[in-house]
Protein backbone atom coordinates (compact mmCIF):
# COMPACT_ATOMS: atom_id res chain seq x y z
CA UNK A 1 0.00 0.00 0.00
CA UNK A 2 2.75 2.21 1.25
CA UNK A 3 4.23 1.82 -2.41
CA UNK A 4 1.03 2.04 -4.35
CA UNK A 5 0.32 5.73 -2.56
CA UNK A 6 4.25 7.00 -2.87
CA UNK A 7 3.57 6.27 -6.74
CA UNK A 8 0.45 7.98 -7.15
CA UNK A 9 -0.32 11.28 -8.98
CA UNK A 10 -2.14 12.17 -5.55
CA UNK A 11 1.11 12.49 -3.86
CA UNK A 12 2.97 14.76 -6.18
CA UNK A 13 2.34 15.44 -9.69
CA UNK A 14 5.85 14.70 -10.61
CA UNK A 15 6.81 11.64 -11.81
CA UNK A 16 10.33 11.95 -11.00
CA UNK A 17 9.30 12.92 -7.38
CA UNK A 18 7.44 9.73 -7.48
CA UNK A 19 9.79 7.83 -8.32
CA UNK A 20 12.53 9.17 -5.89
CA UNK A 21 10.12 8.54 -3.10
CA UNK A 22 9.59 5.01 -4.04
CA UNK A 23 13.21 4.03 -4.13
CA UNK A 24 13.30 5.81 -1.36
CA UNK A 25 11.05 3.44 0.06
CA UNK A 26 12.49 0.26 -1.62
CA UNK A 27 16.12 1.46 -0.08
CA UNK A 28 14.58 1.88 3.07
CA UNK A 29 13.00 -1.89 3.20
CA UNK A 30 15.26 -4.17 1.41
CA UNK A 31 18.11 -5.96 1.99
CA UNK A 32 20.05 -3.01 2.91
CA UNK A 33 17.31 -1.54 5.55
CA UNK A 34 14.70 -3.11 7.68
CA UNK A 35 14.73 -6.25 6.26
CA UNK A 36 18.13 -6.98 6.59
CA UNK A 37 18.36 -5.53 9.42
CA UNK A 38 15.78 -8.16 10.85
CA UNK A 39 17.64 -10.75 9.19
CA UNK A 40 20.53 -9.81 11.60
CA UNK A 41 18.72 -9.47 14.45
CA UNK A 42 16.96 -12.79 13.73
CA UNK A 43 20.65 -14.54 13.25
CA UNK A 44 22.00 -12.75 16.18
CA UNK A 45 19.15 -14.12 18.65
CA UNK A 46 20.44 -16.28 21.21
CA UNK A 47 24.22 -15.70 20.10
CA UNK A 48 24.80 -14.27 23.49
CA UNK A 49 27.19 -16.38 26.43
CA UNK A 50 27.47 -14.53 29.92
CA UNK A 51 26.04 -11.23 28.39
CA UNK A 52 28.64 -11.01 25.76
CA UNK A 53 27.88 -11.44 22.02
CA UNK A 54 29.10 -13.80 20.30
CA UNK A 55 30.67 -12.64 17.22
CA UNK A 56 28.50 -9.17 17.71
CA UNK A 57 30.33 -5.97 18.65
CA UNK A 58 28.29 -3.12 20.11
CA UNK A 59 29.42 -1.82 16.17
CA UNK A 60 27.68 -4.76 14.69
CA UNK A 61 24.96 -4.26 17.02
CA UNK A 62 24.26 -0.80 15.89
CA UNK A 63 24.69 -1.66 12.43
CA UNK A 64 21.63 -4.13 13.15
CA UNK A 65 19.28 -1.58 14.67
CA UNK A 66 19.97 1.26 12.69
CA UNK A 67 19.22 -0.74 9.83
CA UNK A 68 16.19 -1.96 11.03
CA UNK A 69 14.32 1.05 13.02
CA UNK A 70 16.66 4.08 11.24
CA UNK A 71 16.47 3.09 7.97
CA UNK A 72 12.69 3.75 7.46
CA UNK A 73 12.66 6.74 9.75
CA UNK A 74 15.23 8.20 7.76
CA UNK A 75 13.74 7.51 4.73
CA UNK A 76 10.38 9.53 5.85
CA UNK A 77 12.50 12.44 6.82
CA UNK A 78 14.18 12.43 3.49
CA UNK A 79 10.87 11.94 2.08
CA UNK A 80 9.82 14.87 3.16
CA UNK A 81 12.72 16.70 2.33
CA UNK A 82 11.62 15.33 -0.73
CA UNK A 83 8.24 16.60 -1.73
CA UNK A 84 9.47 19.91 -0.36
CA UNK A 85 11.98 20.18 -3.09
CA UNK A 86 14.84 20.96 -0.78
CA UNK A 87 18.31 20.72 -1.60
CA UNK A 88 21.44 18.13 -1.09
CA UNK A 89 22.62 20.05 2.00
CA UNK A 90 18.84 19.79 3.41
CA UNK A 91 18.53 16.44 2.40
CA UNK A 92 21.48 15.07 3.99
CA UNK A 93 20.73 16.73 7.18
CA UNK A 94 17.29 15.39 7.72
CA UNK A 95 18.44 11.96 6.65
CA UNK A 96 21.34 11.75 9.14
CA UNK A 97 18.47 13.20 11.98
CA UNK A 98 17.10 10.36 10.90
CA UNK A 99 19.50 7.68 11.24
CA UNK A 100 20.16 9.54 14.33
CA UNK A 101 16.63 9.19 15.88
CA UNK A 102 16.08 5.76 14.44
CA UNK A 103 19.16 4.74 16.36
CA UNK A 104 17.93 6.27 19.75
CA UNK A 105 14.67 5.73 19.52
CA UNK A 106 15.88 1.83 19.34
CA UNK A 107 18.04 2.30 22.35
CA UNK A 108 15.46 3.86 24.67
CA UNK A 109 12.88 1.02 23.56
CA UNK A 110 15.56 -1.20 24.53
CA UNK A 111 15.96 0.34 27.52
CA UNK A 112 12.44 0.19 28.35
CA UNK A 113 11.98 -3.26 27.77
CA UNK A 114 14.70 -3.79 30.92
CA UNK A 115 13.38 -1.11 32.66
CA UNK A 116 9.63 -0.33 31.87
CA UNK A 117 6.58 -0.52 33.69
CA UNK A 118 4.52 -3.64 32.10
CA UNK A 119 1.13 -1.54 33.07
CA UNK A 120 2.36 1.54 31.87
CA UNK A 121 3.75 0.38 28.78
CA UNK A 122 0.94 -1.82 27.99
CA UNK A 123 3.24 -5.16 26.68
CA UNK A 124 5.18 -7.39 28.29
CA UNK A 125 9.01 -6.30 29.17
CA UNK A 126 12.76 -8.53 29.62
CA UNK A 127 11.54 -9.97 26.48
CA UNK A 128 15.04 -9.08 25.02
CA UNK A 129 16.95 -10.57 27.47
CA UNK A 130 14.62 -13.89 27.29
CA UNK A 131 14.95 -14.27 23.66
CA UNK A 132 19.05 -13.47 23.95
CA UNK A 133 18.21 -10.56 21.86
CA UNK A 134 21.45 -8.66 20.34
CA UNK A 135 20.93 -5.30 22.10
CA UNK A 136 23.13 -1.81 22.40
CA UNK A 137 21.93 -2.15 25.75
CA UNK A 138 23.40 -5.84 26.63
CA UNK A 139 26.53 -4.73 24.81
CA UNK A 140 27.38 -1.42 25.99
CA UNK A 141 25.82 -1.96 29.40
CA UNK A 142 23.04 0.46 31.02
CA UNK A 143 25.25 3.22 31.72
CA UNK A 144 27.12 3.28 28.08
CA UNK A 145 23.97 2.65 26.50
CA UNK A 146 22.27 5.95 28.16
CA UNK A 147 25.33 7.41 27.46
CA UNK A 148 25.19 6.48 23.53
CA UNK A 149 21.76 7.50 23.99
CA UNK A 150 22.24 11.26 25.05
CA UNK A 151 24.78 11.79 21.88
CA UNK A 152 22.36 10.31 19.42
CA UNK A 153 19.87 13.10 20.43
CA UNK A 154 23.00 15.96 20.06
CA UNK A 155 23.09 14.16 17.05
CA UNK A 156 19.44 14.88 15.97
CA UNK A 157 20.01 18.47 17.06
CA UNK A 158 23.10 19.34 15.15
CA UNK A 159 21.63 17.86 12.28
CA UNK A 160 18.88 19.96 12.62
CA UNK A 161 20.85 23.46 13.39
CA UNK A 162 20.90 24.29 9.31
CA UNK A 163 17.21 24.67 9.54
CA UNK A 164 16.69 26.69 13.46
CA UNK A 165 13.46 27.11 14.95
CA UNK A 166 12.02 25.58 11.97
CA UNK A 167 12.94 22.36 13.44
CA UNK A 168 12.00 22.89 16.93
CA UNK A 169 9.60 19.79 16.47
CA UNK A 170 11.95 17.39 15.50
CA UNK A 171 14.26 18.06 18.06
CA UNK A 172 11.47 18.01 20.48
CA UNK A 173 10.77 14.07 18.88
CA UNK A 174 14.50 13.14 19.28
CA UNK A 175 14.14 14.24 23.02
CA UNK A 176 10.52 12.63 23.47
CA UNK A 177 11.81 9.03 21.85
CA UNK A 178 15.04 8.80 24.49
CA UNK A 179 12.90 10.12 27.55
CA UNK A 180 9.80 7.94 26.55
CA UNK A 181 8.43 6.06 29.44
CA UNK A 182 5.69 4.19 27.62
Amino acid sequence: LAFEILSGEATDPDPTIRAELVALLARAAGVGGMAGGQMLDLEAEGRFDGGTPLALDGAAIERLAAMKTGTLISATCAAGAVLGRADAAARRALADYGRAFGLAFQIADDLLDAEGDPARLGKAVAKDARAGKATLLRALGRDAARTRLAALVTECERALAPFGARAAMLAAAAHFAAERQA
